[in-house]
């Protein structure tokens, strides 16, 4: 009987180990060329506008983060970034919680800590006309 109050004594303090990640996560960004801009980025937890390059601070969730950016000089780019799941989540279902409380907070979830947006390259510029001058 001792043994199985210690075991379950110590089952119940490591169980709210899951609750320690911060629901904001860091992602850094930039556009594949190298350009400036402005993005969009949204999940179900909410909507973040912000400068390119620059690291957004998102909240996690279970679905894809969604961008809608457009560089400095008009080029657009629409996607979206796929949210994983942490390890933790597999070590929480054996505690107390069962997950539970993570998939109902996302605290289980992760975006990539750096993405690079992708971004048609630019339009090759018009050959300069001659001028006539006088």
């Amino acid at each position: 009987m001792r043994r199985f109050l210690i075991a379950l004594a110590s089952l119940t303090t490591v169980g709210c180990a899951t609750l320690t990640n911060d629901a904001m996560v860091p992602v850094a960004i930039s556009f594949s060329d190298g350009s400036n801009g402005t993005c969009e980025f949204e999940n179900k937890r909410g909507r973040w506008p912000t400068p390119i390059p620059v690291t957004v601070m998102v909240r996690r969730s279970d679905d894809a983060l969604k961008w809608r950016c457009k560089t400095d000089d008009g080029r657009e780019s629409i996607g979206s970034i796929p949210s994983t799941m942490d390890a933790k989540i597999v070590a929480s279902a054996v505690f107390i919680d069962l997950g539970i409380t993570d998939s109902i907070t996302d605290m289980h979830r992760e975006y990539p800590a750096s993405f690079v947006i992708p971004i048609r390259q630019k339009d090759q510029p018009a050959p300069a006309t001659p001028t006539n001058q006088p």
